[in-house]
């Protein structure tokens, strides 16, 4: 089996299973949505912060397999993180899917599956939704509002 074969089995699995994905979420101090107007991706994403760090998140929404299998890999690697370094990991996303290589490919966990999509610049976006909501609702926290929405 090539590494290919092995990411799109990764993404599959999270998109058929998805891990982290619930309407609701008890305790979350914020909630962000974001959409794709490209594709018509929509993901709602919500967010318990306990001590500095992600307790848990839930997300909900509707869109490709990839954005939603994204969003899966995503709760995956940044439940249990401090914030900050949830940051950078979601970062670190960002340029592994704009071809800036890739750093933290042990943090990333399954998320380095989704490297391939580089490779077509209109799915890329898809691949971010909920990476990008996960830095909205961070600063939503931080901001104190809870609430947050954006097309990306």
């Amino acid at each position: 089996m090539s590494m290919d074969d092995l990411y799109h089995e990764i993404i599959l699995d999270h998109y058929k299973s998805p891990r982290h994905r619930a309407s609701e979420l008890e305790g979350a101090q914020v909630s962000v949505h974001h959409s794709n107007p490209l594709c018509g991706d929509e993901l709602d994403l919500r967010l318990r912060v306990a001590d500095g760090a992600i307790e848990d998140l839930a997300f909900d929404g509707d869109g490709c397999s990839i954005s939603m299998a994204s969003a899966s890999a995503m709760g995956q690697a940044v439940v249990g993180r401090e914030l900050g370094d949830a940051e950078d990991l979601a970062e670190a996303f960002r340029l592994m899917m704009h071809g800036e290589g890739h750093k933290r490919e042990d943090d990333l966990a399954d998320g380095i599956a989704f490297e391939g999509v580089a490779k077509f610049p209109v799915r890329v976006k898809c691949a971010l939704l909920g990476w990008m909501a996960l830095l909205d609702a961070i600063e939503s926290y931080r901001g104190g509002d809870g609430r947050g929405s954006r097309d990306d």
